[in-house]
Parts: C-alpha cells; structure tokens; sequence
C-alpha cells in the first residue's frame, strides 16, 4: 500500500459520509412537503422491510401535501403502520386507492428540536471524517516505520497535509448542508 492509495481510500470513506448525511437531512421535514421526507420510511411488505418508494408512487399535489399511490393495493394498510410509526407526525387519510397527508406547518418547538437534530447529525458526520483522518494518519506512519515501504519523512507529512485538506474541503461541505437545512427548517 502507498500514500496514494490511503488518500484514496479516505477521499472515498469521507464521500460516502457527506451522501449519507445528505440522505438523512433531506428526510428532515421542513415547513414544506417533500418526497424525501417517506421514501426511505421502512414498510413491512410480507414479511420483509421495504422503503416505500419501492412500493408506492409519491407525489406532492400541494406544497403541504403529500399523495401516495400504492403500487399493490393490499399493501395499503402496511403503508398506513409504517407511516403512523415513523415518528414523523403524519396521520394519512384513506381515499380510494390512495393516501393523502397534510403537512402542518411545525410549531417553533418542534423547528428547534429539527434543528438541533441536524446540527447532531452533521456534527456525527464531522466526527466519522475526524475518525477516517485518525485511521489515514496510522496508515502513513506504519508505511514510515515499514522498511519495505521506503517512505520518507517528507513525503509522509505531506500526505498527512492532503488528508488535512481534505478534511477541511469535507467539514466546509457539511457546513453548508447544515446551514441551508436549518434555515430551511426556521423558515415560517
């Protein structure tokens, strides 16, 4: 293994960190109906979790609401569960084939509880890329004392100073989904 393929492998770990909270914060309900908010809402479809977007079409109609279209009508009432225990606060209302869900509008209480989960969630995220840095960093220093490696002292703290910047390019990046989220969720 060599310097290239560490800063390789932590470039990656950190990418897969920053999507996975990208994932989690678009779940987050604002003031306004986004799909994202049941895609990833596990349905117990026979037996098996399914997200719902597996399962159904969802849509929003208006912007406080939200349409979901069952793809097997008989799956309709495991939807109903799923999306009643979700935590999310939705009650969705039977017509036809379909659900509808209107989103109220949070209360202030509940929009510094969202944000304060974000603030968690992108703090937890910073703490991952902290933690693929530490373990960069142990790699380097075991290539350093490996007199197979042949890997100088320079060369060493130089990719200890691109893993650096990488962590400060990853924290900038989280920073900013962070902050637009929260300004989205205290927007009235």
């Amino acid at each position: 293994m060599d310097t290239d393929t560490i800063l390789l492998e932590a470039e990656e770990k950190m990418v897969k960190s920053l999507d996975h909270l990208q994932r989690e914060v678009r779940g987050i309900r604002t003031g306004r109906a986004s799909t994202a908010l049941l895609e990833f809402i596990k349905v117990d479809y026979y037996g098996s979790m399914v997200d719902l977007r597996e399962l159904a079409a969802i849509s929003v109609p208006e912007p406080t609401q939200l349409l979901v279209k069952p793809f097997d009508p008989g799956a309709k009432l495991a939807i109903i569960k799923a999306i009643e225990t979700s935590n999310l606060g939705l009650n969705p209302q039977s017509e036809g084939s379909q659900l509808r869900m209107n989103l109220p509008a949070p209360s202030s209480d509940r929009r510094r509880q969202l944000a304060t989960q974000v603030r968690k969630m992108a703090e937890e995220t910073r703490i991952a890329m902290r933690n693929e840095r530490r373990d960069a960093n142990k790699a380097i220093d075991t290539l350093v004392h490996d007199p197979k490696a042949k890997l100088s002292e320079d060369t060493a703290t130089a990719a200890k100073e691109s893993i650096d910047e990488l962590i400060k390019q990853f924290t900038g990046k989280i920073d900013e989904l962070a902050d637009k989220k929260v300004k989205e969720i205290e927007e009235v």
